[in-house]
C-alpha cells in the first residue's frame, strides 16, 4: 500500500523571510511540506530531507559505462564504431 504524502502548502517568499524557522521547525518536526511562491508563481520546495530521491551514484553510472566497454569489445566482428554505437543507443 503506497504511503500518503501530505498535501504541500503554498507560503510566499516574504511570510518564508519572516517565519523561516517556523517553517524548518514544521518541516524537521511535522514533516511539512512548502511550494515557495514569488508573485503567486511557484519557484521552489522545501522538503524533509528522507523525502529527497536518491541522487544516482557516480559509481554506479561508471560500471555500466565499463559494462558497456566491455560488451563493445568483445564483438569484434561489429563493423560500427564505439561512438556509432553509443550514438545509436542514446537515441
Amino acid at each position: 500500500m503506497a504511503r500518503k504524502q501530505k498535501k504541500m502548502e503554498e507560503i510566499g517568499i516574504r511570510e518564508l523571510k519572516a517565519h523561516a524557522s517556523d517553517v524548518v521547525r514544521a518541516v524537521k518536526e511535522q514533516r511539512a511540506r512548502y511550494v515557495i511562491t514569488q508573485r503567486g508563481v511557484p519557484v521552489a520546495v522545501i522538503i524533509p530531507m528522507d523525502a529527497m530521491l536518491p541522487e544516482k551514484n557516480n559509481g554506479e553510472a561508471l560500471e555500466k559505462m565499463m559494462e558497456i566497454r566491455r560488451k563493445l569489445s568483445k564483438s569484434k566482428q561489429n563493423k560500427k564504431s564505439s561512438v556509432d554505437i553509443l550514438s545509436e543507443m542514446r537515441r
